[in-house]
């Protein structure tokens, strides 16, 4: 049988996503809602996650914009 092998995805919480930009987390929330926010991923349990791999393509497509 062949051996699958699999990459660890960093996942971030709101609040170390928070804490990496420096903005409030009703900031973050406020980003959501009108669509400028990274995207992200809704957990089972209602958590919501930042795949690291987005965030980074969201802040390079905000330098790209800027």
């Amino acid at each position: 049988m062949a051996t699958v092998a699999r990459t660890v995805v960093e996942q971030l919480t709101v609040d170390q996503l928070c804490e990496e930009l420096q903005v409030a987390r009703s900031t973050f929330y406020q980003w959501r809602q009108v669509g400028k926010a990274p995207r992200c991923v809704r957990l089972p349990n209602g958590a919501i996650r930042v795949r690291r791999d987005d965030l980074d393509a969201w802040l390079a497509s905000l330098a790209d914009a800027a």
